[in-house]
């Protein structure tokens, strides 16, 4: 308990230095940070922090990487706004009493965006592509039967054509079990360096004044405004409740209070027929200005099969309803246990 204690003012000590109010909207970067991975985290609405577990835990709670034993692989597709895709892949091998440790890699698919200029706004039949990638190192370790801890180290980058911006982060998270029924988790996330673009396409070249007729022009870099990347602090309290030996139910709420928007609360559950077949939901609101929240109702389903007890296969989908948006978004995501 005493460890836990320290954890958790840990955890909110941090917090206390980056915490902001919703003044700060629209004054972060790095907005990939904030869309989640993985089809059952998605489906119960960002809800489980305290019980999810394996390579599904990274984005959510690295605590959780440890509950899973052996090696995993993950992969996850997801079709996001305005004709974005985002893959993720993530690995993790457990090491005995060191710990276990998982790489993770999320990109961006954008598509080609017509290149267009003052002369030619219609475009120049030129198109371009930005680069959004997250790496991530992930280590977690259980402290004893009830406490596991974990943290993710990342590194965030941004390229559009020949400008590119690069920032360093680390989440920290922590699992408590009370009993096998009650699960609490709390997680910091996204804290690091400011992030600042540069590069050759903000380079312009000018005439000097007063130098001699022919000389060469001389060359300035415009410098950009540097922006923060966008932390938050989250608390999760889950419950589990048996029917039967085959027939379990697992619901949570989690609270996310963030440094340059409106807290969020998100409820979710998730239904276990022999550890084989779930059915999931959830809701994610936020607690002011409720009525500009663009994500809400999340569901999905997944199926769970060993083969031999040396393989398990997970496949997993989920569906995200977006407002103001045509199309929800939809994730299918695909995991191997060895």
């Amino acid at each position: 308990m005493k460890k836990l204690l320290t954890i958790f003012t840990v955890l909110i000590f941090s917090m206390s230095i980056y915490a902001g109010d919703v003044s700060r909207k629209g004054t972060t970067g790095a907005e990939q940070l904030l869309i989640p991975v993985g089809a059952r985290g998605i489906a119960t609405g960002g809800s489980m922090l305290a019980t999810l577990t394996g390579l599904e835990s990274i984005y959510y709670n690295p605590a959780g990487l440890a509950r899973h034993d052996g090696a995993e692989a993950m992969f996850s597709y997801m079709s996001y706004l305005a004709d974005i895709n985002i893959s993720y892949f993530a690995a993790s091998a457990a090491l005995g009493d060191f710990g276990t440790i998982a790489l993770s890699f999320k990109t961006f698919d954008f598509g080609d965006i017509p290149v267009t200029t003052l002369q030619f706004p219609d475009g120049t039949g030129e198109t371009y592509s930005p680069t959004f990638l997250t790496v991530g190192l992930s280590y977690s370790k259980i402290i004893t039967d009830r406490i596991s801890v974990g943290t993710t180290f990342k590194l965030v980058t941004e390229e559009i054509v020949n400008t590119s911006a690069t920032a360093f982060a680390v989440d920290f998270g922590v699992q408590y079990r009370f009993s096998e029924s009650l699960f609490l988790g709390a997680s910091v996330k996204n804290i690091g360096s400011n992030m600042v673009y540069s590069g050759q396409d903000l380079q312009f070249k000018t005439d000097i004044p007063g130098v001699a007729p022919g000389s060469q022009p001389g060359l300035y870099e415009v410098t950009a405004e540097s922006f923060q990347i966008p932390s938050y602090f989250e608390l999760s309290l889950a419950y589990k409740y048996d029917f039967n030996e085959q027939n379990n139910l697992v619901v949570a709420s989690t609270f996310t209070n963030n440094n340059s928007f409106e807290d969020n609360l998100s409820f979710g559950m998730e239904y276990g027929f022999m550890n084989t077949f779930f059915l999931r939901g959830g809701y994610s609101m936020l607690l002011e200005n409720s009525d500009q929240s663009i994500f809400g109702f999340t569901a999905g389903a997944g199926v769970n099969y060993a083969f031999g007890g040396e393989l398990d296969i997970t496949v997993d989908y989920a569906f995200r309803d977006v407002q103001d948006f045509p199309e929800p978004n939809h994730i299918f995501t695909v995991k191997l246990g060895f």
